[in-house]
């Protein structure tokens, strides 16, 4: 989550996996995988896509953005920017990434491997890592994967489909419910063959789910069947992958190191890429403190995501001799969705107009030009930045799938949709205030002795969650403009890792969050706003949104047959979504600030879908000299 810029659960049984369990007799005719449109056979089998063909031939050399003479060598020290499954920007307590329990360091899913990667040129498309080739039957529920024979764990033994198998079944049983719960539409997985394995899906999967299982991390059968997958351990675990964990200071940095004999290293999907020697992860617990160690060069990369700083912070001497470089590229993936997001698990929260006041109370104008430098844009759609934003009336396609959903939806899904009012920039609009009070009148609060108190007398509280207090800024004048409306607000800073406890649980009224979204969104998206997430713990449907209609919508966007439908789809889905005003949202920018200290080069052009930093870039013959060595 980007916090200034634009920002014990059920398991099911797992199936146990044996070699050649299932028959080949017993199965279908095998086809090439399947264009959605019109069931054309997609030509090429290295690699799968979920809308139309394939960009890059069996027999492409590497990545387009990938320098194949690229050094290694060298290191490259960061802080987090992004993070997956239970890993902390702030600390790390596990070197085990790939369940609930515990905070990991952010990065550590480097070292392991899977079926296949994406290239980040194409909004969908994945090329084989593990496996070389893939094949499915006519209808698409069964998907046999041809692994490459040469794949090794770090330890030097074979990486096997009974690997493969047993990671798909583990992570569906036991995974973080970010996996978890976006894989339950896999049936099974089983090694038929040492470098084969089958996945078998229910006939409703959604379309992307064969696609996100080549993308899981495939783990060693053998390592976890000597230890407890779920524990919370600093034992790094076995990896297969470009890094191994090297040192490490618990909750302070963690050093990524690159294995020279990496299996892959030659594949065309990894030619240029990986080429540090040292990935490391500094943790700081407070972002100026953070912003003064990369001034003294302890680390030496860093995505700036604090408009003020950016604005009047980069006059150090290092930036103004050159050693220090400011680059701004530009962010072509969707910026998802940044925001307060309300838990309307909470009664008092529970009201779409009390949700409504909330919105009105937020100034953005005021904070964007007084405390960001006018640098970002204000958030309106689930799906900012792409083309899957809803505007204006809805088109007849739209309107289409909205129509059957008529009375079970508020009336303003069939106009304009919603949009955070724009207020008159003097931080206390009074027209947007008078707005919240009507709002919380029509929900049953009112204002007795300048506390706003509901028909059983109950005055209303609401909780603001943080980790940091980076965002103090932003929210108190905030809190001012809720207190004039009878609100008594607060602001819980606690430690990250009790943060992330009661995120798990819940636990709070208001946090913010930034959900980023693919070009082509898929199963994942379901964890954000459907039922079946609303109450599984660790979920990030954070505002406990449950609503048929929207888990409808959501299954047409996630199956839809074309990239113009699944266009249409989305775009109702916001419309619905953004009448349920589940959030109040922040505001984003289309691009990434970044400064690092002249140590580094870079291919010519930036990835249309990623930054690339980690995996593209590689150490300069000035790594030799300045900074301080890390």
């Amino acid at each position: 989550m980007d916090p200034d810029t634009a920002m014990t659960p059920h398991r099911p049984t797992r199936r146990v996996v044996l070699a050649g369990l299932a028959a080949a007799g017993a199965l279908r005719p095998f086809t090439t995988i399947a264009a959605p449109e019109a069931g054309v056979p997609v030509a090429a089998r290295h690699g799968m896509s979920i809308f139309g063909d394939l960009a890059l031939a069996p027999d492409f050399r590497h990545f387009a953005y990938a320098d194949p003479e690229a050094p290694k060598g060298g290191r490259i020290a960061l802080v987090p920017s992004s993070w997956a499954f239970n890993q902390n920007p702030d600390t790390f307590n596990t070197m085990n990434t790939l369940i609930l329990r515990g905070d990991a360091p952010v990065g550590l899913d480097i070292i392991f491997d899977s079926l296949m990667v994406r290239n980040f040129e194409e909004p969908d498309a994945v090329y084989g890592l593990v496996a070389r080739e893939v094949e499915a039957n006519a209808e698409g529920t069964i998907y046999r994967f041809d692994l490459r024979p040469e794949a090794r764990w770090h330890d030097g033994t074979p990486l096997t489909a009974e690997d493969v198998a047993f990671s798909f079944l583990l992570l569906k049983e036991k995974g973080h419910p970010s996996i978890s719960q976006s894989i339950l539409d896999m049936e099974d997985a089983t090694a038929i063959g040492p470098h084969e394995v089958e996945v078998r899906f229910k006939p409703t999967r959604s379309r992307d789910l064969p696609q996100l299982i080549t993308g899981l991390p495939i783990v060693s059968r053998r390592y976890y069947t000597d230890n407890d997958f779920e524990a919370t351990t600093m034992t790094p675990p076995l990896g297969s992958g470009p890094y191994r964990v090297g040192p490490f200071r618990a909750g302070r940095s963690v050093d990524y190191v690159r294995v020279p004999d990496y299996w892959a290293k030659d594949l065309p999907v990894n030619r240029g890429r990986y080429n540090f020697d040292v990935v490391r992860y500094e943790f700081y617990r407070d972002r100026d403190v953070a912003f003064e160690a990369f001034k003294a060069g302890q680390y030496t990369f860093r995505e700036e995501f604090t408009s003020r700083t950016w604005a009047t912070g980069y006059d150090f001497p290092a930036v103004l001799d050159g050693r220090v470089k400011r680059e701004t590229l530009p962010d072509e993936t969707p910026s998802g969705a940044q925001g307060w997001f309300i838990n309307t698990r909470r009664p008092h929260l529970a009201d779409p107009r009390v949700r409504e006041a909330l919105i009105c109370a937020f100034d953005f104008e005021w904070t964007n030009r007084t405390l960001f430098y006018g640098l970002y844009e204000r958030t309106s759609s689930y799906f900012e930045n792409s083309d899957l934003l809803a505007t204006g009336e809805p088109s007849p396609e739209e309107l289409a799938l909205l129509e059957p959903y008529r009375g079970r939806v508020p009336d303003e899904v069939f106009g304009p949709p919603f949009t955070p009012p724009v207020s008159d920039g003097s931080g206390r609009d009074r027209r947007l205030l008078r707005r919240a009070v009507d709002l919380l009148k029509e929900a049953g609060w009112e204002i007795e002795d300048r506390v706003l108190r509901n028909e059983r007398g109950e005055p209303f509280r609401i909780e603001f969650l943080d980790a940091s207090s980076t965002f103090q800024r932003v929210i108190q004048p905030y809190m001012r403009n809720l207190e004039m409306l009878g609100i008594a607000p607060s602001l819980r800073i606690v430690d990250a890792s009790q943060y992330q406890s009661r995120l798990n649980d819940y636990d709070f009224d208001l946090v913010s969050r930034r959900y980023s979204m693919s070009p082509t969104p898929g199963e994942g998206i379901k964890r954000f706003w459907t039922s079946s997430s609303a109450d599984t713990p660790g979920s990030p449907n954070l505002a406990g949104i449950a609503d048929p209609v929207i888990d409808e919508l959501t299954d047409r966007v996630v199956n839809a047959s074309s990239r113009e439908e699944q266009v249409t789809a989305a775009r109702a889905l916001d419309r619905v979504l953004r009448s349920g005003r589940y959030w109040i949202p922040q505001w984003h920018k289309r691009e990434h600030t970044i400064a690092y200290w002249d140590l580094f080069e870079r291919p010519a052009e930036k990835p249309r879908y990623t930054r690339g930093v980690i995996d593209l870039w590689w150490a300069s013959p000035a790594q030799n000299t300045t900074p301080q060595a890390q």
